[in-house]
């Protein structure tokens, strides 16, 4: 069950390094403290090598690719002006 903590006293200069990696990352300042203390406190939530056979179990289960990466990155441009 989720439970709630605050935080006090933060010292200026880590309470904008969290506010610029929550920016960066498009999460709120709860969001981002929650995920690096999850980093921090649960590092072995899943290996990088595990991550990545799934990564690859995943794409080897969508069949054969119907786009190449030139018409991935035409679509990412397609929405910057």
């Amino acid at each position: 069950m989720p439970t709630s903590l605050t935080l006090k006293n933060i010292p200026d200069a880590v309470y904008e390094r969290l506010k610029a990696a929550a920016a960066l990352h498009r999460r709120s300042l709860n969001s981002e403290a929650i995920v690096c203390l999850e980093s921090v406190l649960l590092p072995n939530r899943g290996a990088a090598g595990d991550r990545l056979a799934r990564a690859r179990e995943l794409r080897a289960s969508l069949g054969p690719l119907q786009f190449t990466a030139q018409d991935i990155d035409a679509a990412k441009r397609a929405g910057r002006k």
